[in-house]
């Protein structure tokens, strides 16, 4: 008797533990189901109602208790009866399903639209035993991603803006390099059109005894003193040198309305290899010490793509190679590019220290610098991995195999038909 006795003393401590158990997970449940902003509503497999939730009360003005036993068909809007009927067959079937708008009754009498997520309940021999309902009003959910869609337009503004920033930041470190490029070619337009102008002034001389009638004696002797052959022969070379000069200034101040633009730029069909070229001139030239520049490029390497944000990632692809080789004693800077097939593929390699495992791992992070504070935003590599991506490409780094670090541009190698390079 006393080892029956204890038996069910035990059984009688199990049960009450079992119970609290079961009753914590009753008002855990409940109170998660009451918490719920969404509307719930559970019912059998004939469709009546069984238990429902607080948001469904207020949205209603019924209570649980009073819907208790009731047809769905009591909620639902005139009309909306051969739906449920859809929904509970496709459901008896096994098949849930979501984003459901459906129309119910409110407390003020008014349809009101659902967007409805419908699933089956099973019990525990896996039994097809009611539906479960969950949804939310449309107008909610218009007005979260109405909001959702103004946060995604703000973030891209700001992105927009942190990159016009970035390129305004290094436009002002290149503007000494700028400065050297537009003053080569200028210098040569002055020299031309001063000589231009001191053979206009002879030639008018020439000219104007002509006019007067002088006699061919002393034309001949005035074109050989003024020499107007010599001038003839060089006016020519002159002229086109001055255009040269000309056209230079104009494709860097192309160049400069490219970069510093805010605009998105057309897809076109261009060089490459003059584009780098370019970005490592404007860069070398505004360094105080000046690395060894090996260039393995192709006369022409041609991509379609955008010139203004391709010349944006080399600028900021060597600045970053000479920065971090500002305390070497030989710095040095090889550049390649190659067509490697779908790819146009152009390296940027430095002779630096190197990148440890931490800076690889944050290497593209925003505001993320290893350069002393006051020395460099950490926006460089950030904003041309962006770029990189919009235009189709990649960009990654990595230590090379000898010494240094290489950062790896690819663009896609399209090809524009019937669309004629740029220069």
């Amino acid at each position: 008797m006393d080892e029956v006795y204890s038996e069910l003393v035990q059984s009688q401590v199990e049960l009450e533990q079992k119970n609290a158990e079961l009753e914590e997970a009753r008002q855990f449940i409940d109170s998660v189901v009451a918490a719920m902003t969404d509307v719930l509503i559970v019912c059998d497999r004939s469709g009546r109602i069984e238990q429902v939730n607080r948001a469904l009360e207020r949205l209603t003005g019924q209570s649980g208790k009073s819907l208790a036993g009731q047809p769905l068909e009591v909620l639902l809007a005139p009309g909306q009866e051969p739906l449920f009927d859809e929904l509970r067959s496709k459901l008896h079937g096994g098949v849930g399903l979501g984003d459901c708008e459906v129309s119910f009754i409110d407390s003020t009498g008014t349809p009101t639209l659902l967007s409805m997520s419908c699933s089956s309940r099973c019990d525990h021999k896996g039994r097809f035993v009611g539906l479960v309902l969950i949804g939310r009003p449309v107008g909610e959910l218009r007005r979260a991603y109405t909001e959702l869609a103004a946060a995604h337009q703000d973030l891209r503004q700001a992105q927009k803006q942190l990159v016009f920033s970035e390129k305004m930041a290094a436009l002002g470190r290149l503007v000494a390099g700028v400065a050297h490029e537009l003053n080569n070619p200028i210098s040569f337009v002055f020299g031309n059109m001063h000589a231009l102008k001191r053979y206009g002034g002879r030639l008018t001389k020439y000219l104007q005894a002509i006019d007067r009638g002088e006699s061919p004696d002393q034309l001949l002797k005035l074109r050989n003193s003024l020499k107007i052959d010599r001038i003839l022969l060089d006016v020519g070379p002159l002229v086109e040198g001055t255009l040269e000069g000309a056209e230079r200034v104009s494709e860097i101040v192309q160049d400069l309305r490219r970069f510093s633009s805010s605009q998105t730029e057309p897809l076109e069909n261009f060089n490459v290899s003059r584009v780098v070229r370019t970005a490592i001139s404007w860069v070398v030239k505004t360094t105080r010490i000046k690395p060894e520049v090996v260039l393995d490029l192709p006369d022409r390497l041609e991509v379609v793509s955008r010139r203004g944000p391709v010349h944006q990632i080399m600028v900021n692809l060597v600045q970053n190679a000479i920065d971090v080789m500002a305390e070497q004693p030989e710095p040095k800077l090889v550049v390649s590019g190659a067509r490697e097939g779908q790819w146009v593929v152009v390296r940027v390699r430095d002779f630096g220290p190197g990148m440890s495992a931490v800076v690889m791992k944050r290497l593209f992070e925003p505001f993320f610098t290893t350069k002393p504070i006051g020395k460099g935003t950490g926006l460089g590599l950030y904003v041309s991995y962006g770029l990189a991506e919009e235009l189709g490409g990649q960009l990654d780094g990595a230590n090379h195999e000898d010494g240094g670090a290489v950062f790896t541009l690819r663009l896609p190698a399209q090809e524009v038909p019937d669309a004629e390079p740029s220069r």
